[in-house]
């Protein structure tokens, strides 16, 4: 079991919502309890689906993304990743030919053609019959390039339904369709704000997983899936250098120990970003921020996204922890925050009508609405240098919140800088972002690190330059 290139397949659909999660997590689990070792992968910048799909797998769910990442840089991070494993599964996002433009530039099937995999489509069937051998029909034809293998049709009614659906799509399309998944009562993966809800948080997660198996199992052609996949032979490593990640130079082998708060409230972490940190001579150590007390023997520390709103009732019961990192933070430690981690970073966290006192180290009140205040992916223009970044860089990242700060103008300290200039998304307004004090850089940004190298490499230099200079006072 397990090869050096396996087969792989991609799922995707008309459009989001049409069930291609629910088909790609009840694969893998379906997969997974058989001894099948699985490589999975989401396309796009997603978190939630690829926790899901890694809890699934028993292993990391690694990102492809065609606008933040290089072609080569995406075939090298996918045969580096499926090595060992037997079947690649990729779940796509939006719709298979959803792209930033009109041409579908970064789209499934864009990525679907790059790494020549063919394409199962899930089939969202309410209210319609017939209609959709046109749209199988209309995707086939739309880029003959992009080889779709089957289909799966979703929320189906009944037998008869399922029946008129399936014999017309094999007669007018050719394609095979390979199961129907019936229309539930109640969706097996409750939604939230910024999406599923998350693993990390769902009280019964593995017994969700279960069901999902069971219901993909029963109604898909499991066998005829796996078959599907498929490995072209001209697929190889496309870098020079045998690593996806620059290698530290020898000045940084020394570790640094940065802390990672990982839990209920900080969830949002390319597994890469981890894996670049280590590249450079990093130790990671993956901490609780809801018990955890103690950071002074850290170097650094990594908040990345997540959903502090909601574990604020706990978070302000941490004031040790609070105080032990405005104390890190006043020392120059470094720390990198996005999203979730800058708005723990601030002054107040303001949720469904209730304001909670946070860390403090920077002076705003961020308040959590009912609707986006940014989705989407970002350009930001580096116009202050930091310890991270160069005047002059472009960041490509991407940002999904439903927070602001209400009171930005306020600025407690001459010490708090804003270092990057907003080209595409939003940020903190639409202008500002890349907020600064001393060596905390807090951002609504998330970036790979696949589409930024020197972040690790500048994150770990400087940890290490500043537990030297320490040492020396």
């Amino acid at each position: 079991m397990g090869k050096e290139i396996c087969p792989g397949l991609v799922i995707s659909a008309f459009k989001g919502g049409s069930g291609k999660t629910i088909l790609s997590l009840g694969l893998t689990a379906t997969l997974a309890k058989k001894g099948i070792k699985i490589a999975p992968f989401k396309k796009g910048p997603d978190y939630i689906d690829a926790k899901w799909l890694g809890f699934a797998s028993g292993t990391d769910c690694y990102n492809l993304d065609p606008y933040l990442m290089d072609k080569k840089i995406i075939c090298a991070s996918y045969l580096a990743h499926i090595k060992g494993a037997d079947i690649a599964i990729v779940e796509g996002n939006r719709g298979l030919y959803d792209g930033v433009d009109e041409l579908g530039s970064c789209s499934t099937a864009e990525l679907a053609k790059l790494l020549k995999l063919p394409v199962i489509l899930v089939i969202d069937c309410t209210k319609i019959t017939r209609t959709v051998a046109a749209l199988v029909l209309g995707c086939k034809l739309f880029d003959p390039d992009v080889k779709i293998c089957g289909c799966v049709l979703n929320q189906v009614a009944r037998l008869r339904h399922e029946s008129i659906v399936t014999k017309t799509v094999e007669r007018y399309t050719d394609i095979k369709v390979l199961g129907a998944l019936p229309r539930l009562k109640q969706d097996p993966l409750p939604m939230r704000h910024l999406g599923v809800l998350p693993c990390e948080e769902h009280p019964k997660a593995k017994e969700v997983l279960d069901v999902i198996s069971t219901l993909v199992s029963e109604h898909t052609d499991i066998d005829a899936l796996i078959n599907s996949a498929s490995i072209d032979p001209k697929l190889t490593w496309p870098l020079d250098k045998p690593s996806l990640y620059p290698v530290a130079q020898d000045g940084y082998l020394k570790r640094v120990k940065i802390g990672v708060f990982r839990d209920a409230a900080f969830q949002f972490y390319y597994p890469e970003n981890f894996e670049a940190l280590k590249a450079q001579g990093a130790e990671l150590y993956f901490l609780n921020a809801l018990n955890v007390d103690d950071i002074s023997f850290l170097d650094a520390l990594y908040i990345g996204g997540g959903f502090p709103e909601t574990q604020a009732d706990r978070l302000i019961e941490r004031q040790k922890l609070f105080d032990a990192i405005k104390k890190f933070a006043d020392k120059g430690r470094p720390i990198y925050a996005e999203c979730g981690g800058l708005m723990f970073l601030g002054k107040k966290i303001s949720f469904k009508g209730i304001d909670y006192d946070m860390v403090g180290i920077f002076p705003w009140t961020f308040s959590v609405g009912r609707k986006p205040q940014g989705h989407g992916y970002t350009i930001l223009e580096v116009e202050r240098d930091s310890g991270f970044y160069k005047k002059g860089d472009i960041i490509r990242g991407h940002e999904f919140h439903y927070s602001k700060p209400i009171d930005l103008e306020e600025q407690e300290s001459k010490d708090i800088v804003f270092t990057c200039k907003v080209k595409r998304g939003h940020g903190f307004n639409g202008k500002l972002e890349g907020a600064l004090y001393k060596n905390v850089f807090a951002t609504y940004t998330h970036i790979h690190a696949l589409s930024k190298p020197c972040w690790a490499k500048r994150f770990v230099e400087l940890a290490f330059r500043i537990r030297e200079n320490l040492l020396n006072l």
